[in-house]
């Protein structure tokens, strides 16, 4: 038997895999999902802080397109940047009125519901 750690599309698999003996046929892969690795989040801040207004992924997907940028005024409402989940671009919004402190991620990147994506002073 040879055991192997597999990656495909972000999630690690261990799998053991057995030799058949001659004549026994192939022997189907028994695999287990184990949880991917966190990246640290990407962190383009202004002065190197955070706001203290955080805008937190509705649903888990990736980034799409980032809308503002670190230092841009925002109004309630406006779009910070976009999530796509199952085929669907939802906006993630300004709760309030302010100004971007931090964008916390990168266009492509996988994130989970509830991660906090941006920060708004």
């Amino acid at each position: 038997m040879k055991n192997y750690t597999i990656t495909v599309n972000g999630n690690v698999y261990d799998v053991t895999v057995e030799e058949g003996g001659a004549g026994a046929g192939a022997a189907a892969p028994k695999a287990a999902p184990k949880a991917a690795p966190k990246a640290a989040p990407k962190a383009t801040a202004a002065s190197g802080s955070a706001g203290s207004v955080k805008i937190e992924a509705g649903a888990a997907g990736k980034v799409f397109k980032i809308e503002k940028n670190v230092g841009d005024a925002v109004k309630k409402g406006d779009a910070v940047l976009i999530v796509e989940a199952m085929k669907m671009e939802i906006p993630q919004v300004a709760p309030q009125d302010g100004t971007v402190a931090s964008i916390n991620c990168a266009v492509g990147d996988s994130v989970d519901a509830g991660q906090v994506l941006a920060t708004l002073n």
